[in-house]
């Protein structure tokens, strides 16, 4: 099972995967300060094969102003959990497709849900990355 996260300055959406590690589906979202112990909770109940951090780059692909923060959210969870691989996914766009995903389904009232947008981001973050392996 992979873990997907779509970090932000305030909370992340945070998604995984079946067990074959074919689809990815959202889980919940975990404020930003609680995000470590979240993971180090979760991992402690489920085999982790890798996590999966959104990699927030400009349409022009330079960084954008939470980059380096990622990048830090990486050291930090490779430090943490020194066997598990941590990977970093280009997020361009995935927020805007949570949106039309959301949209599509049905939901346009639940548009205005951030945490609904970010586990939805997180998802194809997450779905991305299974399917550029």
């Amino acid at each position: 099972m992979y873990i997907g996260i779509d970090f932000g300055l305030k909370r992340c959406g945070i998604a995984v995967t079946d067990t074959e590690s074919i689809i990815a589906s959202p889980l919940q979202m975990v404020p930003s300060e609680k995000l470590l112990s979240w993971l180090k909770e979760f991992a402690a109940k489920h085999s982790i094969a890798g996590f999966v951090l959104g990699y927030p780059l400009n349409l022009d692909g330079s960084k954008t102003h939470v980059s380096d923060n990622v990048t830090l959210l990486k050291e930090v969870i490779e430090k943490e959990f020194s066997a598990i691989p941590v990977y970093l996914q280009d997020e361009r766009y995935s927020s805007k497709r949570a949106s039309e995903a959301i949209y599509m389904a049905g939901k346009k009232k639940d548009l205005k849900n951030k945490a609904l947008v970010d586990t939805v981001s997180a998802a194809i973050i997450l779905q991305d990355f299974l399917n550029s392996r």
